[in-house]
């Protein structure tokens, strides 16, 4: 049975995910049909002609390269499967919603990908697509994977496949000015009720903006439980307050002067899922001038695009699942030094 839709969205209308009962299954169906089902085509019908991807290496316009990108991945590894995770929802007006869409993947390198031939090898990772849909039409998405890990667990040299990736990717390109309240109002559009499940959002936006940005590290465990779990990249899971701090690190050092935006907010309460969710849509922007964590500092812009889950007990985060795309991080460094694409990529 469905949960019962909390106060701010009530007003969101069946036509915004007909003939599903919900947003998230509505989500959920439609990936099952079109990644899992291998109904592809059906792509053309689930996004709109002119729709607007974000990823970690730039901005597609169009569902045909939509269309082209998601035949090639299915190639390259054709028993992948996407399970859902969760589903963060929220009311964008009355006739549609942003989805924060956590899926976890399995699969076998079982084709030839962007990465060379197939080294047969099992891979499981993690993604976060956030999704705008109007009328049941998706207009615009933000989407980040952990490639990190699924290039190490193939087997593969992480800088040789940035350096075959380096010129496809031609830099870091930006997703403008940020907005000015991402709590009333984000790159998604306007939220409910001037944000729904305002006291979470304010919590989260309050650990990024004082820990992250303000580099209070000492202050994690005012937001996080004792017993929090960060997953972040590479399919690392860290625990405690002090493991949080490290894995931040990780992200920050690299970049000493960076400064993360918030581009997306979007919470939604479900007792299956555990309680209180917030997604947070995220872009770092900074300079690789600091800890060389990706070789040799080069000085040079990196943007990084991230996305974040974080469920709430009693207060307190006990959850983050962090998703960006250290490969990405790593073609932008090499497109800056200008080196030369691996012999075997």
């Amino acid at each position: 049975m469905a949960d019962a839709p909390n106060p701010p969205e009530t007003a969101l209308k069946e036509i915004a995910y007909a003939p599903y009962r919900d947003p998230e299954e509505f989500i959920t169906e439609w990936t099952d049909r079109i990644w899992v089902q291998r109904g592809v085509g059906l792509i053309r019908e689930n996004y709109a002609a002119d729709s607007i991807v974000h990823g970690a290496y730039g901005t597609v316009r169009g569902v045909e390269p939509v269309v082209s990108s998601t035949l090639q991945k299915i190639s390259a590894f054709p028993d992948r499967v996407g399970q859902a995770d969760d589903v963060v929802w929220e009311a964008r007006g009355d006739d549609a919603f942003v989805s924060s869409h956590r899926v976890f993947s399995a699969g076998t390198h079982a084709g030839v990908s962007a990465y060379g031939p197939p080294t047969h090898r099992p891979f499981v990772s993690r993604t976060i697509a956030t999704c705008l849909y109007r009328r049941g039409v998706m207009e615009e998405e933000w989407v980040v994977r952990d490639e990190l890990a699924v290039v190490r667990q193939l087997g593969l040299d992480p800088d040789a496949v940035a350096r075959g990736l380096a010129f496809p990717a031609g830099g870091a390109r930006s997703l403008g000015a940020p907005p000015a309240d991402p709590l009333t109002c984000g790159d998604s559009g306007a939220r409910p009720a001037g944000g729904a499940r305002r006291g979470e959002c304010e919590h989260v936006l309050g650990l990024i903006e004082e820990v992250w940005n303000g580099r209070r590290l000492d202050r994690v465990a005012d937001f996080v439980a004792r017993d929090v779990t960060c997953h972040t990249t590479g399919h690392r899971d860290v625990i405690r307050p002090d493991g949080y701090q490290r894995a931040l690190l990780d992200l920050l050092a690299p970049f000493p002067d960076a400064r993360i935006e918030i581009r997306d907010v979007a919470a939604h309460e479900s007792a299956p899922h555990g309680g209180v969710r917030v997604g947070v849509v995220w872009l770092l922007r900074g300079t690789y001038g600091g800890t060389p964590r990706y070789g040799a500092p080069t000085g040079s812009p990196v943007e990084v695009l991230g996305a974040s889950q974080f469920l709430f007990r009693d207060g307190r985060i006990v959850r983050e699942w962090r998703i960006y795309d250290e490969i990405s991080v790593l073609a932008q460094i090499a497109y800056a030094r200008g080196d030369e694409p691996s012999p075997a990529n």
